[in-house]
């Protein structure tokens, strides 16, 4: 049978009849290798303790008339507000606010890794399941071939953890700027699109 992939791209054969058990278990042996047991750690412990906290400083730096703007103040408005950024308007809200933050970056981590060891299996079953939808038997036993060389299993490995790597955050973080300098005028195109349709009731009018 064939399947038409979700992102519209050229369908793969789908496991059907005899084949689906064998299938499967040659996707799994596949996620073995992309997907070991114990990568949600690992993309935890990388993407809270270097990630978020490259991501907070990129949003520390944004300035305050940019967010002023994204909350619909005028451009009258935001021309009287200081020069300040969003770090040093914290700073004197909350002093501690850089403590703070670290400390629930801790929390927050240990917690995330905890929560994602218990669903692990059964994202890796997922993650089998889409394989064996996508590839063909031959393609998923080319794969598993060259996963088992040295440089395929350091490729597998790697394949799931290294978008979280520094040099790619650093390039995600920069990005923050622009896109919060675009949000005013995406969200005056979303209610140029949205015109169109009744307003949404209140409590009141229930």
């Amino acid at each position: 049978a064939l399947t038409i992939c979700p992102t519209g791209l050229a369908a793969q054969e789908a496991p059907a009849g005899s084949s689906d058990s064998a299938r499967l278990e040659t996707a799994r042996e596949t996620i073995d290798y992309i997907f070991p047991s114990g990568t949600y750690a690992r993309i935890m412990e990388k993407t809270m303790d270097s990630v978020v906290g490259t991501m907070m400083d990129s949003v520390g730096e944004l300035p305050l008339r940019d967010l002023a703007a994204i909350g619909g103040k005028s451009p009258e408005e935001i021309e009287q507000m200081g020069e300040g950024t969003l770090r040093e308007m914290l700073a004197i809200l909350d002093p501690a606010h850089d403590d703070r933050m670290r400390v629930t970056m801790q929390v927050m981590s240990q917690e995330m890794t905890t929560l994602m060891d218990q669903f692990e299996p059964s994202f890796r079953n997922g993650l089998a399941r889409a394989y064996a939808n996508r590839f063909t038997a031959a393609q998923l036993e080319e794969l598993n071939s060259f996963f088992a060389t040295p440089t395929g299993k350091i490729y597998a490995a790697e394949s799931m953890v290294i978008m979280t790597d520094p040099e790619v955050m650093q390039k995600m973080a920069e990005m923050m700027p622009a896109m919060m300098k675009q949000m005013p005028a995406i969200t005056q195109k979303l209610k140029q699109a949205m015109a169109g349709l009744p307003e949404p009731r209140k409590p009141e009018d229930l």
